[in-house]
């Protein structure tokens, strides 16, 4: 556990240093990065001024050293502006703390440096096409040549692809691609020879994120810019990717929901109702609706919080609340979204609207690996003391 991770005042100093960049860059970019599909550079640029880029990167190193509750937060702070610039940051955080996970000096300095000091993004690339939602069954292949690894398949959603300053990804040598616990990850930078990135993203929501295929053709890394050791990188999974993962997404719909039950709760104050001659929030049915959305989303938060401290308590039941939180969120972010285009009416279904773009970002909670339906077996499985895989 992190002595830093339950700071209370270190936590409110980083929501607070969140929100002001929500509020005074997010929120000025969020429609013009989803209409036009726009990479959020500028977004991303203020955060690592802010030095929130390197929220896992311990402080010896220049970063903040910060676990998943921190996470949590302000990953909502972010997704309540603007969700593709959110998923990125989050993304981002995932990977930085798969770099860092068991980092040698040459990760320290040519990775958690740089990006300490919010001079690199980085993000996952784990998807592919074939094996769908288990993303920890990759069918890329590796090989080592002299003192270089080489690289040969592709990957699918990646996040901030062709824009981010480096990526985590897995592979198998030879022969081991049915095996779920034999894969390895590498450290892969960007403008290495082989990388070719596919058509741009243009997604039904998420607009701004960037998330691209790329085929892998005899791609060449250091041998340096291997992650832990061969072959042991299922521990990865469920000991680092899989919880922050999950904490960053939760936090991410979480944001989006409180962003529609503010924008709801806003236009039934303001909305005039000319047969009544008051404004929309004097209608009781539509308070009772508004009280519903207030209730699931507290309930979430309060699920998704547990989790997040007691993943950085180590607690040994950690999985059950992270299994459970996303799963939740995903429930509870598409039923708000849904409710806050009812309460707006036309205006909040009129093409391109504040309440019709989050309710677009709400719909990848449910499909982002891991699907909830695939939560939810496990978290069934691991109650019927089942292995998950």
């Amino acid at each position: 556990m992190l002595a830093q991770a339950g700071d209370p005042n270190t936590l409110e100093r980083l929501r607070g240093i969140a929100a002001d960049i929500g509020r005074s860059v997010l929120a000025a970019d969020a429609v013009e990065i989803d209409q036009a599909g726009r990479w959020p550079e500028r977004g991303l640029r203020a955060l690592a001024d802010a030095g929130l880029m390197g929220l896992h990167i311990p402080k010896r190193l220049g970063g903040q050293e910060q676990g998943l509750i921190a996470l949590a937060v302000i990953t909502e702070e972010l997704g309540r502006h603007c969700s593709s610039t959110a998923m990125c940051f989050g993304m981002h955080s995932v990977a930085a703390k798969v770099l860092s996970a068991k980092a040698t000096p040459y990760h320290e300095e040519h990775f958690l440096r740089p990006i300490a000091l919010g001079r690199h993004i980085t993000s996952l690339s784990l998807s592919e096409s074939g094996t769908g939602v288990h993303f920890f069954l990759p069918r890329a292949q590796f090989y080592q040549d002299g003192d270089s690894l080489v690289l040969e398949g592709s990957k699918s959603f990646v996040t901030s692809g062709g824009q981010a300053d480096s990526y985590v990804m897995s592979a198998v040598a030879p022969g081991q691609e049915l095996d779920p616990g034999t894969f390895t990850c590498f450290a892969v930078e960007a403008g290495t020879p082989g990388l070719e990135w596919q058509q741009d993203w243009q997604g039904f929501g998420m607009r701004g994120n960037s998330s691209r295929g790329v085929r892998l053709n005899s791609v060449r890394i250091p041998r340096e810019n291997l992650l832990g050791a061969q072959g042991d990188e299922i521990w990865y999974v469920f000991e680092v990717v899989a919880p922050y993962f999950i904490i960053a997404m939760a936090g991410v719909y979480l944001g989006i929901a409180q962003a529609a039950l503010d924008a709801a709760t806003a236009h039934l104050k303001e909305r005039q109702h000319t047969h009544t001659g008051g404004t929309l929030s004097e209608v009781p049915v539509l308070a009772n609706q508004v009280a519903e959305m207030w209730i699931a989303v507290q309930r979430t938060r309060q699920l998704i919080h547990h989790a997040a401290r007691s993943g950085d308590a180590g607690d040994a039941q950690t999985a059950l609340a992270l299994f459970a939180s996303k799963a939740d969120v995903a429930d509870m972010v598409t039923f708000v979204t849904q409710q806050a285009m009812m309460l707006s009416g036309g205006k909040g279904y009129g093409q391109n609207s504040h309440i019709a773009r989050l309710m677009r970002d709400a719909q990848a909670a449910h499909v982002m690996a891991p699907t909830t339906q695939l939560l939810k077996t496990w978290l069934g499985r691991s109650l019927l003391n089942l292995p998950l895989l």
